[in-house]
């Protein structure tokens, strides 16, 4: 213990007054004539011993009285743990993520305590103290130092970030490397990361914030059942959903909205710790950019309550046609719908073949005999071309077919056309092609110059179980051409859907459904582009990343957290080329916690970090005073010194 003011010690003399009053008696006696002295001197000797203790408790109770109340002049206090110094620099990290919305008390955030918490600090420390205030946003004001006026406005104006930061980044931002560092935050397993080591001249001082315990429920991911579907085709979105919390969730309403539009809503329920899939059938007939919107209401924990997604039916399916010679065709009439397909057709003799990089389906028909210029054409390209239709010619060369192909082909006699068998309703490739499954369909007929043996897989097949149309990774093989005379498949109600499924079974670089705000790439179809100016992104606001375009795509770099969740538009010009959606990281949506001791031991728990055990703003200013100032003792002093003069006067009132 030490003094504020030793000096007032000397007041202790003063004890000796009460002492002086004790020992000497300066009252004047009276005496008393008595007949009879025998009782009286029995009634003295009783008396005598209870005056005496009441004496010695007045005392008693004068010197404490006396020596507290010198005490309390004196100011005496705990010397502090931790010496401030006259010149210091001091950085606050106030973790300003969305998980810091999450209560730690009722109506209290954990953002808002963490500021009070470092007002705390910046009132704490001298006038000539400079600081370093660290947000999430990294923003320009955390590069250089200010004074404790200017902290304490920008700690007005700290708000929440969809930025998430790890441990190495934040010391990663630390100007000063000789200074103390306040760390003000929720410490999210998640996110916080580890670090085997940091320099020991960075004294870190971690204060969590213990988050209340609530469910939250968040959209862990989402995919389309049929994430091939072209030209608004029938199609289902599932969404699944995360209870990360420790407690049941039942009858929370889950509404999909596309467009601004409310279009279907269930109740689920959600065990904790668990996972649900959510089915939402889209409308159909969907064209152009559709946003898309899953929502819910997941109170008190509401930030990640939004989920976006787009549904992309601009881009165009590039199909590319090579044919013995000019006549329409067929594939040239089904692909002809200039809305979803961008369809080129070409004579095997006048082929630009730098056009099979970029087709999405490549259909070879009608060639009798692949020469060793296009067949070699097709395997240098084949990896980077999605799907190929093989359509025999009429007079098919076995050898120049196996060339491109891995099925072993065999020529036969063209006999009398037979019907097709009825397809298989659980194949993937039929999935939501038909409205309803009924054994009653019209089936085409076929009479085939091409056979691969048995296979169990075929797509189509003849009722002798011969394939008619087999899939062997990305190429597709008919068993004969498409004229009259060999099959009426072209005429059938079947030919439509099954040309559009091949033909999205090759679409490639599909954009996805939603990105990350963590993802350092964009890509985005470029075909229409001609211009060499850069394109932008507007959406909450407006930038221009770095870009460049290859093969047909363009790739957008975005610098980490440069957006925030929601729709961008991406725009050329006046143009809209794109439609991209943004969400939260999912990690900032697990609310587990570390305890102090678990991230102190995940930054190497070595001597120069230390843990404040406070959870609000009032517990961590005392704690803090106690920890730099040293703790004041002369309250408990004064409080001392009220008692014992209470005491006095108890005694001399009641005690006779």
């Amino acid at each position: 213990m030490s003094l504020v003011y030793p000096s007032f010690l000397w007041a202790l003399s003063a004890l000796a007054v009460p002492i002086i009053i004790h020992l000497f008696n300066f009252r004047k006696t009276t005496r008393i004539y008595f007949s009879n002295t025998r009782f009286l001197k029995q009634v003295k000797e009783e008396t005598t011993q209870k005056r005496r203790l009441k004496q010695y408790l007045v005392l008693a109770s004068r010197l404490l009285f006396l020596f507290f109340l010198v005490m309390a002049f004196a100011q005496p206090f705990l010397p502090a743990k931790e010496e401030m110094g006259q010149q210091q620099t001091i950085s606050i990290y106030v973790d300003n993520s969305y998980s810091m919305s999450s209560p730690i008390a009722e109506k209290t955030r954990a953002l808002e305590e963490a500021v009070r918490m470092a007002n705390s600090i910046v009132d704490l420390f001298p006038a000539t103290t400079t600081f370093q205030l660290l947000t999430n946003d990294f923003s320009p004001f955390s590069n250089s130092l200010k004074t404790s006026t200017e902290i304490t406005d920008l700690l007005s104006q700290a708000k929440l970030s969809a930025v998430g930061r790890s441990s190495s980044e934040v010391l990663g931002r630390i100007k000063e490397k000789k200074s103390t560092l306040f760390w003000l935050s929720d410490f999210q397993k998640s996110t916080f990361g580890e670090l085997s080591k940091i320099d020991t001249s960075l004294q870190i001082r971690l204060v969590p914030l213990s988050l209340e315990k609530y469910p939250n429920i968040f959209v862990d991911s989402v995919f389309l059942e049929n994430p091939f579907a072209i030209g608004g085709e029938k199609n289902t979105i599932h969404a699944r959903l995360h209870n990360s919390g420790d407690k049941n969730v039942e009858g929370l309403v889950v509404k999909l909205s596309i467009n601004g539009l409310q279009t279907a809503a269930t109740s689920i329920s959600i065990s904790p710790d668990s996972f649900t899939e959510v089915p939402f059938d889209l409308v159909s007939g969907l064209k152009g950019n559709n946003k898309v919107v899953i929502s819910f209401n997941d109170f008190p924990i509401s930030f990640d309550n939004q989920f976006f997604l787009t549904l992309n039916y601009t881009a165009k399916l590039n199909v590319l046609e090579i044919k013995a010679g000019n006549q329409p065709s067929y594939i040239e009439k089904v692909f002809g719908n200039k809305d979803v397909f961008s369809f080129k057709s070409f004579s095997a003799s006048n082929l630009n073949y730098s056009l099979l990089a970029s087709s999405d389906l490549v259909v070879i028909n009608g060639i009798d005999r692949i020469d060793e210029a296009l067949a070699g054409a097709i395997n240098s390209y084949k990896p980077n071309f999605g799907a190929m239709l093989l359509i025999p010619g009429l007079q098919p060369d076995i050898s120049s077919y196996q060339k491109i192909l891995l099925a072993p082909l065999t020529k036969v006699a063209q006999g009398e056309m037979a019907e097709l068998d009825k397809p298989d309703f659980q194949s993937p490739f039929f999935a939501t092609v038909f409205e309803e499954k009924s054994s009653s369909i019209g089936m085409p007929h076929a009479s085939s110059i091409l056979e691969w043996g048995a296979d169990r897989s075929a797509i189509l097949k003849f009722k002798n179980n011969k394939p008619f149309l087999s899939q062997f990774e990305n190429t597709f093989i008919l068993a004969c051409p498409l004229e009259k005379s060999f099959t009426d498949f072209f005429n059938n109600a079947l030919f439509v859907p099954v040309m559009y499924r091949i033909a999205a079974s090759g679409k490639k670089s599909e954009q996805p459904l939603y990105y990350s705000l963590t993802s350092p790439t964009i890509i985005v179809p470029s075909d229409s582009l001609t211009n060499e100016e850069p394109v932008k992104l507007i959406g909450d606001q407006e930038l221009i990343p770095s870009q460049r375009q290859i093969n047909g795509k363009l790739f957008l770099e975005l610098p980490k957290y440069a957006v925030s969740p929601g729709f961008y538009k991406v725009v050329s010009r006046k143009d809209t080329i794109g439609l991209i959606a943004f969400d939260l990281d999912k990690r900032e949506s697990a609310l587990q916690q570390l305890k102090g001791e678990e991230a102190k031991a995940a930054l190497g728990g070595q001597h120069n970090i230390s843990i404040f055990k406070a959870n609000s703003s009032e517990t961590f200013s005392a704690e803090i005073k106690e920890r730099y100032l040293g703790k004041p003792l002369w309250k408990y002093a004064i409080v001392m010194s009220l008692i014992f003069l209470l005491a006095e006067v108890l005694l001399i009132r009641f005690l006779k």
